[in-house]
């Protein structure tokens, strides 16, 4: 069974840290930040600019002075229970602009090549060259011209990559626990890669030593807050514009814009921020940060997870084994089909499961008598013939595995589904605990949806239609009660 199947349970490799996310087009910019006000706090919670923190009231001082903001500005900070988001003065029409702010206050990896640290960043990683211009500017403190936007950063977030040994414990067996245990070691590696060939070489141009913890921050600031994806060119954090807060009910990600400046022949750049909902005076502005974002992504990038059952995920990674004597047949057909020797298969609460799930694992565990499918005569027809049952034998497997996998990965959980609800449904949940149950409970049902499947084809076995019997009915050999034809 082994030489046929390798089923891994992790949502993402060590190697690969960073989730895709939505490109950044011409028109749209897709939006990142950890949200610090929920949108569910009562509109009463909500202070006046005047009433909130002095660093927030002199980072609205210091937007004024750049032209940012006016009288006439439709939004202000808010500051409630949770945190600091951004509310409507007036009502604000769907689509109408709440704010705009110039390239020039934007920080991206164009900012940090013409800062004092752009000569020693060239070679770095969009997001590490940025971070570090963070690092710097922060320990700077009063002689940062950026000090008013960095005082109203926060200065960790509930992503898990912040957590504790104690805390992280709470997501023991889950897939979200070994993403996040591989995204810090990746932090780690950078980290020392940075140290050894940046920092230490050039330790005059940065105020103070630059420790991990200090790196994590500003890869935690750029997770949740920066614009576009960590792996590119549009890396961009936008001051103000990342206040905003997420709503689970806006279904919409088409709110943020790269604009020409005013007047006619003007080449300076604007983000232009657009309420994607009519907004009544004194409620907050609100968007929707990633309608594709699993809640173990959510809870990795900004903090929180959502109660929706379709934001449950678990990834199925299979693969065609090495000793696999077809491996190489196998693999052709796969890459020809659009997969490759390893594949991974979101499997969302609720929904049926992936087109391409059944034929991959149908094709990594064909062998014995069905092998004759991988000869070349098939080669333009094997997929059609792998999207539905090829033998009694092949299906059983597929089904004796993927439930194996099942099991094992549940019995990985420290508590079970009910346990986990009852949680839920108490109170004094602290933010960080509540997250962890919720992704825990969510992984397990995804499992036990996958289990349920898999349980439900075994008990069909024998009422199945395979490839022979498909072949017989096609050369007329096989009778309408299924017996079969013979001539004298």
């Amino acid at each position: 069974m082994a030489a046929f199947f390798s089923f891994s349970t992790s949502l993402l490799p060590p190697s690969k840290p960073f989730f895709s996310s939505s490109p950044l087009n011409s028109q749209s910019i897709p939006f990142r930040k950890t949200p610090i006000l929920s949108p569910t706090t009562p509109l009463a919670a909500l202070t006046s600019t005047a009433e909130a923190p002095p660093a927030i009231a002199t980072f609205w001082e210091w937007l004024s002075e750049r032209g940012v903001i006016s009288g006439k500005t439709p939004v202000r900070p808010g500051m409630g229970a949770e945190g600091l988001g951004l509310v409507a003065r007036r009502d604000i029409g769907r689509n109408e602009v709440v704010l705009e702010v110039p390239k020039k206050l934007w920080i991206n990896p164009e900012s940090v090549a013409g800062s004092e640290i752009g000569g020693i960043c060239g070679g770095l990683k969009p997001w590490i060259s940025v971070a570090l211009f963070l690092i710097r500017e922060k320990s700077k403190k009063e002689r940062s011209e950026l000090k008013a936007y960095l005082d109203v950063l926060p200065e960790t977030t509930d992503s898990t990559i912040f957590w504790s040994e104690k805390e992280l414990v709470e997501l023991q067996g889950t897939q979200l626990l070994s993403t996040t245990t591989g995204v810090k070691q990746y932090l780690q590696r950078e980290f020392q890669r940075v140290e050894q060939e940046i920092l230490e070489p050039n330790s005059r141009l940065f105020p103070s030593p630059v420790t991990l913890e200090d790196f994590t921050w500003a890869f935690g600031i750029l997770r949740s807050r920066a614009f576009s994806r960590l792996r590119g060119e549009n890396l961009v954090l936008i001051p103000l514009a990342d206040l905003v807060n997420h709503s689970p009910d806006i279904t919409t990600e088409d709110y943020a814009y790269e604009i020409k400046g005013g007047g006619l022949f003007s080449r300076d750049l604007l983000f232009s921020l657009r309420s994607p909902v009519s907004v009544k005076a004194g409620e907050q502005v609100l968007i929707q940060y990633d309608l594709n974002k699993s809640n173990a992504e959510l809870a990795l990038d900004y903090g929180f997870i959502e109660s929706k059952s379709d934001r449950n995920v678990y990834t199925l990674t299979l693969q065609i084994s090495e000793s696999d004597q077809f491996a190489g047949d196998k693999l052709d057909i796969a890459e020809t089909n659009g997969l490759g020797e390893t594949a991974e298969f979101d499997i969302i609460l609720g929904y049926p499961l992936p087109a391409k799930l059944l034929p991959y694992l149908r094709l990594v565990a064909l062998g014995g008598t069905d092998a004759f499918l991988l000869e070349s005569i098939f080669s333009n027809t094997i997929w059609g013939h792998l999207e539905l049952p090829v033998s009694r034998a092949n299906e059983e497997l597929v089904c004796r595995v993927v439930r194996d996998a099942c099991k094992t990965a549940l019995s990985g959980y420290q508590t079970t589904i009910e346990e986990d609800e009852k949680l839920m449904e108490g109170e004094g949940l602290s933010a960080r605990l509540g997250i962890a149950v919720g992704v825990r409970a969510g992984e397990k049902k995804v499992l036990q949806q996958i289990d349920e499947f898999f349980k439900q084809r075994e008990e069909e076995l024998d009422e199945i239609e395979y490839y022979q019997e498909r072949r017989l009915k096609d050369l007329g050999l096989v009778g309408e009660q299924g017996d079969i034809i013979f001539w004298e």
